[in-house]
């Protein structure tokens, strides 16, 4: 029963969206519901559990996406972007420009959680397909690969870190595999994919991170728009770092964290910005503040549409769908790669989270590796990898990815869904040659 009211929420969302033309936002409010109810959650149930779903989704995300698109507004209508921009052209060229936009988001992606590496290198996509005129999908494509594949595999990220304890697994060794793993995933879902895509048009919203093409003396110079753009990544692996080799509770460990927060880093950024590329270039606060503003009031729907997706995501967590799969599988006699993989594919198809999707893999499959001798960082890459697979209506990235880019749900699904189920599958067959070879 909960498989059969998992695809009809899904399918009522389809209709809404593609064939009611109903507002996304609106379509996954009345999703959430009919989940909720067909379940038969107690009406206020239901409506805490989108409460809390919105809360939680915003309450992480809410002042990195403001900042976010205040930093990039600051970056594109300073020149900073568009100086970035014309340093990595002149430095890759324009035909291997997407090579430059996946290693960037790679080494971006190492230190920081997906959403905030997202919003502080959209405004670089934005500006490199001005200067190049290639499309924004097709270098949209390379970026958030590379995201999503530092996200899913490698550790010092929540969800590798979490599984890595889960299995008592060595976070050296599944760094190095994720490595391993990683690279090959980037070359065909960052590198080869993108190629197919270029025909697919974006309409991103009206405001948001646009810029006209300034001459290059106008320009502040390469090493202080870097310096701007670099400050939460710089921040955040600094906190990283200190995670792991500085004692817990200490002064400076506290302090490193606080500051390398993704919330504060980013109003560092801001600030700077403000200052080095606003006001000490001529231009008044208010006319910063205007720029803010406009940028803002175009990324307001963005936001609304993730929180809806939180409470879509929510309800199905709360109204036990993923505690229903995972009793399904907890006999199954298929080798642990393969079933923790299996398991958390289909448990982020059902909800949606990447971690949560994990984690409950993980639990389910733990009993199974102590026996079988698999080697348990190996486990957290299948898991990791299936963790990432089929991402749709029911994920925040999918819809902060489809808004941004202003495509069509159907683009969607082309794009960002198969993009995701490449970086899956490409990891699965990354962690069945590693269990050859490693054994």
């Amino acid at each position: 029963m909960s498989i059969l009211i998992l695809v009809l929420s899904i399918l009522l969302l389809l209709v809404l969206i593609a064939a009611a033309k109903l507002n996304a936002f609106i379509a996954l409010v009345l999703a959430a519901l009919f989940v909720g109810i067909t379940k038969g959650m107690p009406l206020s149930e239901v409506l805490n559990s989108m409460q809390q779903g919105i809360g939680s989704t915003l309450g992480s995300l809410l002042l990195i996406v403001a900042f976010g698109v205040i930093l990039g507004s600051l970056l594109s209508q300073s020149g900073a972007a568009q100086r970035i921009s014309m340093v990595m052209i002149r430095s890759f060229g324009v035909k291997n420009i997407k090579w430059a936009m996946a290693i960037t988001a790679f080494a971006v992606g190492i230190s920081m959680f997906y959403n905030a590496g997202f919003i502080i290198l959209i405004p670089m996509v934005f500006a490199v397909s001005r200067s190049t005129q290639q499309p924004l999908i097709y270098l949209g494509i390379a970026m958030a690969s590379a995201l999503s594949i530092a996200h899913g595999f490698l550790p010092p990220h929540p969800g590798p870190t979490a599984i890595a304890v889960i299995f008592k697994a060595d976070i050296g060794k599944t760094l190095l595999y994720g490595l391993l793993v990683a690279i090959p995933a980037l070359l065909v879902a960052g590198i080869i994919f993108p190629e197919f895509l270029k025909k697919i048009q974006a309409n991103p919203p009206k405001g948001l991170f646009e810029s006209s093409s300034l001459p290059e003396s106008e320009m502040p110079s390469f090493a202080i728009s870097l310096l701007t753009a670099m400050i939460p990544v710089s921040l955040m692996a600094v906190a990283t770092i200190s995670e792991l080799t500085l004692t817990e509770g200490t002064t400076l460990r506290n302090l490193l964290g606080f500051i390398g927060n993704p919330t504060t880093s980013m109003l560092v950024a801001v600030l700077f910005a403000m200052v080095f590329l606003g006001l000490k270039r001529g231009k008044k606060m208010q006319e910063l503040m205007d720029q803010s503003s406009s940028a803002l009031g175009a990324v307001t729907m963005i936001i609304l549409i993730i929180a809806a997706g939180g409470a879509f995501k929510q309800v199905l967590v709360d109204s036990g769908i993923g505690s229903d799969l995972a009793v399904f599988f907890e006999n199954s006699t298929l080798s642990p790669l393969f079933l923790g993989w299996l398991i958390a594919t289909i448990i982020r198809i059902a909800l949606g989270s990447a971690t949560v999707a994990g984690l409950t893999a993980a639990g389910i499959v733990q009993p199974l590796v102590v026996r079988s001798g698999i080697s348990p960082e190996l486990m957290v890459l299948s898991i990791g990898a299936g963790s990432l697979m089929c991402s749709h209506v029911n994920d925040t990235g999918f819809w902060m990815f489809k808004e941004y880019f202003g495509t069509s749900l159907k683009d969607t699904f082309k794009t960002w869904t198969l993009m995701e189920t490449i970086i899956g599958i490409m990891g699965l067959i990354g962690v069945l040659i590693l269990n050859v070879v490693v054994r």
